[in-house]
Parts: structure tokens; sequence; C-alpha cells
């Protein structure tokens, strides 16, 4: 993955690049998706859960994360309304992309492959 230049939020990256946020049930939030494609990573579900939460803890790291609830639902706010109805605990990933600085990315990543 390539590193951005601003770390704080993704939306600093590009503005309006990512859709509104879903907020799960529990109140955590779970960045909008990216209206265009990106570049994600392949790992069993629970490599993808644990990458997810290890990623969130570093600084200067963007996670998108591709709970299944998106790859269930067609309009977007069936997608904001299925992860409004599930815990954060209560999710599985299909995928995660992550945006930050190189060293970081490759330590978290290590191992796993990119999606084609």
């Amino acid at each position: 993955m390539r590193p951005s230049a601003s770390r704080a939020r993704p939306r600093s990256v590009r503005p309006g690049f990512f859709g509104e946020d879903a907020v799960d049930a529990d109140d955590s939030t779970h960045p909008g998706l990216p209206w265009i494609g990106c570049t994600v990573l392949g790992a069993p579900t629970q490599r993808l859960t644990d990458l997810r939460r290890q990623a969130v803890a570093q600084p200067g790291v963007a996670v998108i994360d591709m709970p299944t609830q998106a790859q269930h639902t067609r309009v977007y706010d069936d997608y904001l309304f299925a992860v409004g109805s599930s815990r954060g605990a209560d999710l599985s990933y299909c995928a995660v992309s992550l945006f930050g600085p190189r060293r970081i990315i490759d330590k978290l990543v290590k191992g796993l492959s990119l999606l084609p």
C-alpha cells in the first residue's frame, strides 16, 4: 500500500472520496467506504478482524473496513442501517484497506496478499 501524506482521517486524504461513516450499535464509527476502487488485502475473516484492531490503534494509519454487511446490501443507506444494528464485536470483515506510513503498513500486513 502506498503511504499517504495526511493521516488524521481518511477524508483528509481526499475530500468527497468516501461515503458517510457507519456507526454500529455500540456507537463505534466505521469510516465511510470509498466511492471509487481501492486496493484491499485478503485474509481469513479472523485475521482481518485482528488486522483492523491492530491498525486502528496505530497513529497515522487510516483504516477503511469492509464489513460483510457492505457485501449484502446494494443501497448505502441499507449498509448504514445494517452496521448500525450490529454490535462492533459482532461485525466480520471481507476486506480491510489501510492508508499510512509504509513501514507501519508493511509491518501490519506482513504475509498478506493483495487482492487482484
